[in-house]
């Protein structure tokens, strides 16, 4: 696809997710880290306005000056913002007003991609195409976020009679592991195509000899960890993990519930029963890495993964992995304000690989580091173990 198809396929599909939403789904944000549908649908918006038209095609109308204040993420250089925490507050821009936003900025941008774009511009436009479809995974997680925390357990989408027959590349029984030879490994992005600016720069890693689980943990597993007192035993855990647990009172995954004895799980269909042989979903590293201790194993480094990632299959679940999110060697911020993506997040979070089911379709590759606090597992985070 050109540039131009390419636009209006992503931009279609972020209102696809919003399809099935209320009007009053589209404004609430629960805790901090959930933003409002509303709010992804404006700030994807926002980034080509900014970072494309305003600059770069004559005449452009700015749709409404307090937009930027109103949609800016955490870009210092784009000027004020609303604060994350505020951003529920947000009644006005009302949701249509949003969408008025929305093809406006389309329509601009379409008439712009009419002509030949010079590579520097190109590259801002793709890197907002790999924008929006990390805010269209956000707003997944932040849609299944808000439904899964109404007392009522709304489905986002109606229950599928019959669950389709598994991928047969993802076997998720427990057990086997791949043996991985000690040596210097290439890690990082090479090549031609898209990454961001963190997956840079290529170089090499030595990698002791280790094992790396072929499948991921299953609900049955982690099942057996916490009726094994994996929640009531702080030798599994780290200090900070240990904390986290008993401060809020942590005894399971997220959207998991004990009713009337049984297990059940939110899912995007609704309250449904546990079902025990899918890959653990929702849990915090802290989580990842108790349950690896209680396995008396632990959770693989971000270069493990990579070097070994195509010996096993992956793409259901972001995995924690033991690494924290520093730069590679070499790795140097962009000018402005898209030297603002990463690099500014360096610190005080842990790297996830692969990619999750609610990845967009094109927007993963083995190299792709996503990065959260420890204690978050809002996101399809699971768990990988490793020797």
């Amino acid at each position: 696809m050109n540039l131009a198809e390419r636009y209006k396929a992503i931009r279609q599909y972020t209102e696809e997710i919003c399809k099935p939403l209320r009007t009053e789904d589209y404004v609430v944000q629960p805790v901090i880290d959930v933003s409002p549908p509303k709010w992804h649908i404006g700030h994807v918006t926002w980034f080509f306005e900014t970072f494309v038209l305003k600059p770069n095609l004559k005449d452009y109308k700015e749709f409404d000056p307090q937009y930027n204040y109103v949609f800016n993420s955490y870009y210092e250089t784009a000027g004020a913002r609303v604060v994350r925490t505020d951003r529920g507050n947000l009644s006005r821009p009302t949701v249509g007003e949003i969408y008025k936003y929305r093809k406006h900025v389309d329509d601009a941008m379409n008439q712009f991609l009419e002509q030949p774009v010079e590579k520097e511009i190109e590259e801002i436009i793709v890197l907002g195409f790999n924008h929006e479809q990390q805010h269209q995974e956000l707003l997944m997680t932040d849609i299944k976020y808000i439904l899964g925390n109404n007392p009522l357990f709304p489905a986002y989408k109606e229950p599928v009679d019959s669950k389709p027959t598994k991928n047969k590349d993802y076997d998720f029984t427990p057990g086997d592991f791949i043996e991985m030879k000690e040596g210097i490994y290439e890690i990082g992005f090479e090549g031609e195509g898209f990454c961001f600016d963190n997956e840079l720069k290529r170089h090499r890693v030595f990698l002791e000899n280790f094992r790396i689980a072929k499948n991921l943990v299953t609900n049955k597993e982690y099942l057996e960890f916490m009726n094994g007192g994996g929640y009531k035993n702080f030798n599994y855990w780290h200090s900070d993990g240990w904390s986290w647990v008993k401060e809020n009172q942590i005894s399971a995954p997220m959207y998991w519930h004990l009713i009337d004895g049984g297990w059940y799980q939110y899912t995007l269909e609704g309250l449904q029963l546990l079902d025990l042989n899918e890959p653990v979903c929702h849990v915090s590293f802290y989580e990842a890495a108790a349950f690896a201790s209680w396995k008396e194993m632990r959770l693989p480094t971000e270069f493990e993964w990579e070097a070994a990632s195509d010996k096993f299959h992956w793409g259901r679940r972001w995995e924690w992995t033991e690494s924290a999110y520093l730069p590679y060697p070499g790795f140097s911020k962009a000018p402005g304000a898209i030297g603002e993506y990463n690099g500014k997040f360096m610190v005080n979070q842990k790297v996830l690989r692969g990619a999750s089911d609610v990845t967009s379709s094109a927007h993963s590759r083995i190299t792709y580091r996503n990065f959260f606090q420890p204690n978050l597992r809002w996101q399809y985070t699971g768990i990988r173990l490793a020797q």
